[in-house]
């Protein structure tokens, strides 16, 4: 399916009106967050949410994230908690999604959760979501706007690159701050690490007053982003390099001779907003490898390592 005209949408009112138009009837718009581009549709519309999977090419037992104005509506799709209480106060909105039990007759497509008991949710933060999300007035399940198992998109152009042609349109909101996808917390048993992402563990932890629980790569899919395989390049990428062979571009960390540096300084803060972007640089070199520098496993640097690792994963 790449028949359709994708439309490009500006960040403006008129933007908002015609991508809430055409989520109403079913359609799927890419919109900018503060950590990825998503896909949106209608999380109430199954037909809406199977395009989703249709135009990504994503297994249909991947759950999806649905994306809400604030707490409160949150709390219509799921059953809350205290856990949940004390993070959402302190994250949202932000780069943190809730896994918790979802309600019975919750009113949204059984795709969304894979037919799984429970549902993803978060509130993002950033202007043009939110602005969006108070224009269409519902639920918007969007899993990041690439096709399935690539390189998470940043800016529009990425968006451009990998779904023209597959969806109605992409408003366009510049680049994402965070650059990497949201935290994922499982609150449906003993509060659980699901997917690192841009809130730091040590961060949930000091919130929680606790140690989080770790899904482990043996236990059962019960979240986005936890396929092996995931976020990949065209060309190879290995890992904890220290120089590039002959058929390789070097990705640096610090103060090291590279093609593109994460972060000349060693800030994994700014290294996580130029991941996905300079993976997408250095596969448009053409290049049949990528060599990527050690990252420390210490605040957003476990998130980098997790996204490095699943870009590095065999592949089908």
């Amino acid at each position: 399916m790449n028949d359709l005209t994708t439309e490009k949408l500006t960040a403006n009112s008129d933007g908002f009106a015609r991508a809430s138009a055409i989520w109403r009837v079913g359609g799927l718009v890419a919109f900018p967050t503060e950590t990825v581009y998503g896909l949106g549709a209608d999380a109430t519309n199954d037909h809406a949410v199977a395009r989703i999977f249709e135009a990504k090419g994503r297994p249909r037992f991947n759950p999806l994230i649905v994306h809400v104005d604030c707490i409160a509506t949150a709390k219509r799709f799921v059953e809350w908690n205290d856990a949940a209480d004390r993070l959402a106060l302190a994250f949202w909105p932000g780069a943190l999604t809730l896994v918790l039990p979802i309600k019975p007759n919750s009113g949204l497509s059984p795709l969304v959760t894979a037919d799984l008991p429970t549902l993803a949710v978060r509130v993002p933060d950033h202007p043009v979501a939110t602005q969006l999300l108070a224009a269409f007035g519902g639920p918007v399940a969007a899993p990041s706007a690439n096709p399935s198992g690539k390189i998470s998109p940043t800016q529009a152009s990425h968006v451009e690159a990998g779904l023209t042609g597959r969806i109605e349109a992409i408003l366009d909101g510049g680049p994402c701050g965070v650059g990497l996808e949201s935290t994922i917390v499982g609150l449906s048993n003993e509060p659980t690490l699901l997917r690192p992402g841009g809130i730091p563990v040590e961060a949930l932890e000091k919130a929680m007053g606790a140690a989080l629980t770790t899904h482990t790569e043996n236990d059962a899919l019960v979240a986005p982003g936890q396929m092996l395989s995931h976020y990949a390049p065209g060309a190879k990428v290995r890992l904890d390099a220290t120089d590039k062979q002959d058929h390789e571009l070097m990705l640096g960390f610090g103060a090291v001779p590279c093609d593109l540096n994460l972060s000349e300084s060693g800030d994994l803060r700014e290294a996580a907003a130029n991941l996905f972007h300079h993976l997408h640089a250095l596969d448009a070199m053409g290049s049949k490898g990528i060599a990527v520098s050690p990252i420390p496993e210490i605040g957003l640097g476990r998130a980098i390592n997790d996204r490095l690792r699943r870009a590095a994963a065999p592949r089908d």
